[in-house]
């Protein structure tokens, strides 16, 4: 990330995993896959704020009932926030505490840095298989909202369900990269 916007750049994942390896191919695989699904989330955003002024609008000026704006632009933010999660992992954009950063060796933060990022796959595994589930039951039962519009379930909860099995990628990739580059030393 940049200050002013979002950086396509190189990700993390890409630079720490050893060109040509499996994992490095893998990487760079994810890497395209991330920059494309970051494009369309930002897409996403747009047309989801657009969603809401034309809403905000048409109440104000024509008194016009909305009853699938917040609701579509929702699920366009569920969409994005879970889709783009990955890319922000690549970066390593997540909210990460560093508060012993300074106080440890390398080989320490190394070691932390492990723990962490094996923490965050057993917990994004679990959330992917919960989404799934979610996901399977929303399609299987054909559940809807409450909503008047009524649009289905499995929408928000496919889009959840990939995010976070793409976020999960993510972090295997980078602790295999990891684990990888402590193995060549």
């Amino acid at each position: 990330m940049s200050a002013h916007g979002i950086d396509l750049g190189h990700s993390a994942a890409v630079t720490a995993a050893r060109p040509g390896s499996p994992v490095g191919r893998i990487a760079r695989a994810m890497t395209l896959l991330n920059r494309a699904i970051v494009v369309l989330c930002s897409i996403a955003l747009i047309v989801a704020s657009t969603i809401l002024s034309y809403s905000v609008a048409a109440r104000y000026f024509f008194n016009a009932a909305t009853y699938w704006q917040d609701e579509a632009a929702v699920f366009l933010l569920v969409g994005a926030t879970f889709l783009s999660t990955a890319f922000v992992q690549a970066g390593r954009g997540h909210i990460g505490i560093e508060a012993l950063t300074g106080y440890l060796s390398k080989r320490g933060n190394a070691i932390r840095m492990l723990v962490v990022d094996t923490t965050s796959l057993l917990f994004c595994c679990f959330f992917a298989w919960k989404s799934w589930t979610l996901f399977h039951e929303a399609w299987v039962d054909g559940q809807v909202s409450g909503s008047t519009w009524a649009p289905p379930l499995w929408i928000p909860y496919s889009m959840m369900s990939l995010g976070m099995t793409l976020m999960t990628l993510q972090i295997a990739l980078q602790l295999a990269a990891s684990l990888d580059a402590w193995r060549s030393k």
